[in-house]
């Protein structure tokens, strides 16, 4: 079966499935409004089906479009992807790789990585984003990332997981606070204490991990703050806004007037793991993982 659809229409279809309006995705498209209407009822034509179901003030996708916004998004990020390469390619790159990655992952293994990766791959570009646990989820799903670095047990059939680094968790306290390493004893001397957390939307499982801390203690948190940046948990403890804690990787962080306590006496260790799309066909992704 032959179709004389250009990629044009797949742009012009994904428009109006992502605003549901037909101005407003021409005017994204930078075309006009009866131009846009024809192209999609000539790709309606074509394929032999109703994309949209037109009402006076809004367009509803028929279940065929909502397929069919499924699959094109996808197929159009991954040959967006390769026309990309093609470019860098011919600019003398092999090619690139999309990384996200919470931020304890750029203390040690991501720069550790990128440096063993590049004595024998020097010419690949690599996008790098810190992005929270559950962006990276969606946009490994959708094609927009490569490979992310997590803090997360349990991921989508999509993807596959490996643990990459297990370590113990640290009190963070202000540099002034009287307990230090010498006479901290357990949690427990700071359950009148306000704490400032990662946001359990941040992992879920993290939360849940943190939160068992605290119960092996005999007590719940006075939790002031939740945030999913550790930049600011260390600027809120500098500042006397409570204390926290963060995996020990982070630890090596400076420019802060707080100091750490290694909790290597309990059970509980949180674990960084590297997570990618089974279905992500870019080559250097192979070697990556390899390397990993």
């Amino acid at each position: 079966m032959k179709y004389q659809i250009e990629l044009r229409h797949l742009r012009y279809f994904l428009a109006v499935s992502e605003e549901l309006h037909f101005r407003k995705a021409a005017e994204k498209l930078f075309i006009s409004q009866p131009g846009l209407s024809r192209q999609i009822k000539f790709l309606e034509k074509e394929l032999g089906v109703i994309l949209f179901e037109r009402h006076t003030r809004k367009v509803i996708l028929t279940a065929a479009g909502v397929y069919l916004q499924t699959k094109f998004s996808n197929q159009l990020k991954t040959l967006s992807h390769t026309l990309d390469n093609v470019k860098l390619i011919h600019d003398g790159k092999k090619g690139e790789l999309k990384i996200g990655y919470v931020g304890s992952a750029m203390q040690n293994v991501i720069p550790n990585l990128l440096v063993n990766f590049e004595k024998n791959h020097p010419d690949i570009l690599f996008d790098l984003k810190e992005i929270d646990n559950r962006k990276q989820l969606d946009d490994l799903l959708s094609f927009s990332l490569d490979i992310g670095f997590v803090r997360l047990e349990r991921v989508p059939r999509a993807l596959e997981i490996k643990t990459i680094l297990k370590e113990s968790f640290c009190l963070v306290l202000p540099k002034n606070h009287p307990i230090h390493k010498d006479n901290f004893k357990s949690l427990a001397q700071f359950k009148e204490e306000s704490f400032i957390l990662f946001d359990s939307k941040y992992s879920a499982s993290y939360y849940e991990k943190v939160m068992q801390i605290f119960d092996d203690c005999g007590f719940a948190p006075l939790i002031s703050h939740n945030t999913i940046h550790s930049s600011s948990i260390f600027k809120l403890v500098e500042n006397n806004f409570g204390i926290s804690i963060v995996p020990k990787s982070l630890a090596q962080k400076r420019g802060y007037k707080i100091k750490f306590i290694e909790l290597d006496m309990i059970p509980q260790q949180t674990t960084l793991s590297v997570i990618w799309n089974k279905k992500n066909g870019n080559p250097i992704l192979d070697d990556v993982l390899a390397l990993l």
